[in-house]
């Protein structure tokens, strides 16, 4: 596809600010043909290819700022195109002028996302690197980077491209048996489900992977239910490592939702400490309260059951509160340890003959001393699917791309003609393109690049 004629976006130079303004340093960043001419034309100071150099920005004899500024010449750029930066002093009125200045010149304000844009329509970047660019911008944990960081150095797009080599290759030979079918077509339709099942296979492995990983790049929400003074509002301090929230001995302290962002093993969650459940609320915001707490469980990926395992037994509202847990991924939280060990013991006995078949995990803690929370944050990532394997398909669209991909190469394997499997093949290759972007549109690049930032 000619990016050109489609988009027209590569014709004119842009420029946006790449840092947030009122630092110590701001960079302006411009991209395009013009870019050379215009920093002969504003910067006084020497102009070398790749070498910071030191002058003065002007605009019609005035001085906007002693900065720096430095050339980088196509082909070897982000973008692929001739880019610059301006390193000016950060303050708002210098970046204003400078930006006037580079819009008199003839430079348009970038969009979000235009020069990662540029860079995959000049071939700088697939869009599986594109994606992982503000994946990478976005990500809150280590493991989120290390994600982003594996994509954007091609690793799915690699597994991507072998597998698309492979279906290329079968529909070559079933194209030339439709030429030649007395000669080939026996041949090549045996070779069908020997190609296919081990790409199905491939592709599943990908999905799974993906499902997994995918709470690296978007997170996780985390819910905290319990009965009053079981411990919620503590528990939602000792992952957090600080006094987040109000703990005391009376039943309902807690009666609004809090949340708060914070690393478990590498998993960004977002975790949500939630009032007491009971069946008598004393007053009508208590009950306010609850109504939030059960509509903030409907959507969380996971639920963290909490109970005072000191008093030893399991008690009728208690049960009820399991039975609510039936089909949600759930760890089931057995505190207060530090108050009676055997107690809590005697508890989880009881606890874990009264839950549903394959309804959870329990663990035994204690908020105070902090017993117990390591193996709490190792069941909750499992529970979340964060497994410790690489992480290679961490966006939706990804897992979107390939189950369809699967989808019509599963049903290659159900056909007998070469002209049905060879349409099959094809859409699956359509497919797995969008992934890459060897095959695009405009309103997917749109819907890609109009969530960045503007000057990335």
């Amino acid at each position: 596809m000619s990016a050109n004629a489609e988009f027209n976006i590569l014709t004119d130079t842009v420029f946006a600010l790449s840092t947030p303004v009122g630092g110590a340093i701001a960079v302006i960043r411009v991209s395009g043909s013009a870019a050379r001419s215009v920093l002969e034309r504003a910067f006084t100071g020497r102009i070398e290819a790749g070498r910071l150099r030191y002058g003065r920005l002007v605009s019609q004899g005035q001085t906007i700022d002693e900065c720096m500024a430095v050339f980088f010449p196509a082909p070897k750029t982000y973008t692929g195109e001739d880019m610059l930066e301006l390193h000016l002093h950060g303050s708002y009125a210098v970046v204003s002028a400078a930006s006037r200045m580079l819009s008199s010149l003839g430079l348009r304000r970038a969009e979000p996302g235009e020069f990662t844009k540029r860079a995959f329509l000049n071939g700088k970047l697939d869009l599986v690197q594109a994606d992982a660019v503000m994946d990478l911008i976005n990500s809150e944990t280590e493991r989120s980077a290390g994600a982003a960081l594996e994509q954007l150095r091609g690793g799915l797009s690699e597994r991507i491209g072998k597998i698309e080599a492979g279906l290329i290759d079968l529909a070559a030979e079933l194209a030339a048996s439709m030429d030649y079918p007395e000669e080939m077509e026996d041949e090549a339709l045996s070779s069908v489900p020997q190609v296919l099942m081990p790409v199905i296979d491939e592709i599943s492995a990908l999905i799974e992977n993906g499902r997994g990983a995918r709470v690296l790049r978007e997170g996780a929400k985390l819910v905290i239910l319990g009965l009053p003074n079981a411990g919620k509002s503590s528990l939602m301090n000792a992952l957090l490592g600080c006094e987040r929230a109000i703990v005391t001995d009376i039943p309902g302290t807690t009666r609004d939702i809090l949340e708060e962002k914070l690393n478990i093993l590498g998993v960004p969650v977002r975790l949500v400490d939630t009032a007491g459940l009971r069946e008598n609320a004393e007053s009508p915001v208590e009950r306010i309260g609850m109504d939030r707490a059960k509509t903030e469980a409907e959507s969380a990926e996971c639920l963290l059951f909490i109970f005072d395992g000191a008093k030893g037994e399991v008690l009728p509202q208690e049960r009820a509160l399991i039975a609510a847990a039936a089909g949600k991924n759930a760890v089931f939280v057995i505190n207060k340890c530090d108050l009676s060990q055997e107690g809590c013991a005697k508890y989880g006995r009881e606890l874990i003959s009264a839950l549903p078949c394959a309804a959870g995990e329990c663990v035994i803690i204690s908020t105070k001393t902090g017993e117990g929370l390591d193996l709490l944050k190792e069941l909750i990532a499992k529970k979340l699917g964060a497994s410790e394997s690489r992480a290679i398909v961490t966006n939706a669209r990804h897992i979107e791309r390939l189950e369809a991909a699967r989808s019509e190469l599963e049903a290659a394997l159900t056909q007998s003609g070469t002209e049905l499997i060879s349409v099959y093949l094809a859409s699956a290759l359509s497919a797995l393109s969008e992934i890459t972007g060897r095959e695009f549109s405009e309103e997917l690049l749109n819907n890609i690049f109009t969530k960045f930032c503007v000057g990335k």
